[in-house]
């Protein structure tokens, strides 16, 4: 591809060499360089990609994408077969990278229906469930998202919630060629933020909800809130806005969106609505807009899940029944509210809760399916009352504010709390767990137990467990490893818990 092609609606600050240079492809990190590649010099959090110019012209970059030039003193003897590489000026690389990545690989969403859901929680459980409802109705799709990404049924493995804009553009680019008719997207506030998603055409956004989450990256709540609002800010005239009319922030994060708006509620006036008719472990019966479906999901934060999946299934042209029919099938994102019965009558519930207000819906949840199945005790028989045995952590190199906050909220709703290791990363467990109980009064720590080794964590948990009672292992649902001083060492809260039941 012609290097002007790539660049066709970036505004240039200074080009030195031709912009009919050849093309062969395009990359951020110099380590992946081939000859004829464009490489685009990234000011990331952790490095300056301007550092790692010399490296991507001995590797044989044609061009280089840069913000300053004051690196070619010591490169101006590098040539790509025998002729200079064309270098390229603007003033800001990290915003122009997507329309660049986009532009190299054809303009891919112009050939999808793509939308994207945004928010703190609810984000993989909502683009999961669309993509698998539209493959149900017959359509091929891509998913894009925290636990896997998939090309029509194919798995192609995540490595972050949203992929850098080559990445990003190379699966988009193979979803199309797939024959993809729509891509449901996972949009993460670091990767709106850096402009990850830039160049992207999206048919509809869809607001989840909004908690403290990733202040260690945005600093402030009002940073993470601004960074998810960006998305819908940059919503095109034609699309929709789909918003959960029961967050504080639902109808703030589209007041300057050009797309159409539409709301979702279990609370209040919403274009959808639902509410929770009955629920047990197993699922529950809910109405949304005046029908009755039976679904395998529970909690009010599910509801709100599934008003989503519906409400955007509407504003993709499907049809009520269509859509409710379809949505009785659909089960349980792996990792998300995922249960697990003992022999001996206690269920073990997993799922990927990591901040307090996560946990706090879980736990909820829970609560709620207990007290409805809970029988009439007298006084002498109290003690038959089921009982809520929570087990979690916190994550290391991560917002240390939200550690007091998950243990308060674990202790709040539960009978007992087990805190234990997450991925600490490269933090030592125990301080991280020092970190959650300073958060606890005396009176909150009798009920509480510290085991920094999790799978002895969980063990202590099943032991503790009697027939009714409910485990719940937050934190990690999905993920398979646990990442202690940068190095990922495997482990699985399911796995775990299976092996602990096997006899």
């Amino acid at each position: 591809m012609i290097l002007n092609d790539v660049l066709e609606s970036i505004e240039l600050i200074a080009v030195e060499g031709s912009l009919e240079t050849t093309i062969t492809g395009v990359c951020i990190d110099s380590r992946q360089v081939m000859p004829g590649s464009l490489f685009v010099a990234i000011r990331g959090t952790q490095t300056d990609g301007h550092r790692f110019i010399g490296n991507a012209l001995e590797r044989g970059a044609a061009a280089i994408l840069c913000e300053e030039t004051s690196w070619q003193d010591d490169t101006k003897h590098v040539t790509c077969n025998g002729r200079y590489p064309t270098i390229v000026q603007v003033s800001s690389t990290d915003a122009v990278v997507g329309n660049v990545a986009t532009a190299f690989y054809g303009h891919p969403t112009k050939d999808l229906t793509l939308v994207g859901v945004t928010g703190t929680n609810g984000k993989t459980t909502i683009a999961t469930l669309l993509y698998n409802m539209f493959r149900q109705m017959g359509h091929h799709c891509g998913l894009l998202s925290t636990v896997c990404n998939y090309i029509d049924g194919e798995p192609v493995a995540a490595t972050h919630t949203t992929p850098d804009p080559i990445e990003l553009n190379q699966l988009l680019r193979r979803m199309v060629d797939a024959g993809c008719e729509y891509v449901f997207m996972e949009c993460s506030s670091h990767a709106i933020a850096q402009k990850r998603i830039g160049g992207l055409t999206f048919k509809g956004g869809i607001f989840t909800n909004l908690t403290r989450d990733h202040l260690d990256y945005h600093k402030t709540v009002e940073n993470y809130r601004d960074a998810k609002k960006q998305f819908f800010d940059m919503l095109p005239k034609g699309s929709f806005a789909l918003t959960n009319a029961d967050d504080k922030n639902g109808l703030f994060m589209v007041q300057n969106t050009k797309a159409t708006v539409k709301t979702y509620s279990t609370r209040t006036m919403a274009d959808f609505r639902g509410r929770i008719i009955e629920e047990h472990f197993e699922g529950m019966y809910l109405e949304i807009d005046g029908r009755e479906v039976g679904v395998q999901f529970i909690g009010r934060h599910n509801l709100q899940n599934l008003l989503a999946v519906y409400g955007t299934a509407r504003l993709l042209g499907k049809e009520p029944e269509d859509i409710l029919l379809v949505m009785s099938t659909l089960k349980s994102v792996a990792g998300r509210m995922e249960p697990i019965a003992s022999p001996e009558g206690w269920t073990a519930i997993v799922d990927y809760a990591h901040t307090p207000d996560a946990l706090e819906n879980v736990l909820k949840a829970i609560r709620e399916v207990l007290e409805g199945k809970r029988p009439n005790l007298n006084a002498q028989a109290s003690t038959l009352k089921p009982k809520v045995i929570t087990v979690c952590g916190a994550g290391g190199n991560r917002d240390k504010g939200k550690r007091p906050l998950m243990a308060q909220e674990a202790v709040k709703q539960s009978d007992r709390v087990i805190i234990t290791s997450d991925n600490p990363r490269d933090e030592e467990p125990q301080d991280i767990i020092n970190d959650m109980l300073a958060g606890l009064d005396a009176r909150q720590m009798k009920k509480v137990l510290s085991i920094v080794d999790r799978r002895e964590a969980i063990r202590t948990a099943t032991m503790l467990a009697q027939k009714g009672d409910v485990i719940l292992i937050a934190g990690k649902g999905h993920e398979d490893y646990q990442e202690i001083r940068g190095v990922k060492h495997h482990f699985d809260d399911r796995e775990v818990v299976r092996e602990l039941l096997a006899p």
